[in-house]
């Protein structure tokens, strides 16, 4: 969850001149990245090498 106050200053970091569309999309960014970072402090990861090791199976025939 993002505090009033870091929109706030997430907003002053933007352009003057931009539309709504920017606005959501960088509040979407920033709380993918936020849980992004969560999910890593508590061990919610996988290494590189298990990702290609299964993403490689969808390839397979």
């Amino acid at each position: 969850m993002i505090a009033k106050q870091q929109v706030f200053e997430l907003i002053a970091d933007m352009p003057d001149e931009l539309d709504i569309d920017e606005i959501m999309y960088r509040l979407y960014v920033r709380q993918k990245l936020e849980t992004a970072e969560k999910d890593v402090r508590e061990g919610r990861i996988i290494s590189h090498e298990e990702v290609i090791r299964e993403t490689s199976k969808w390839f397979e025939k």
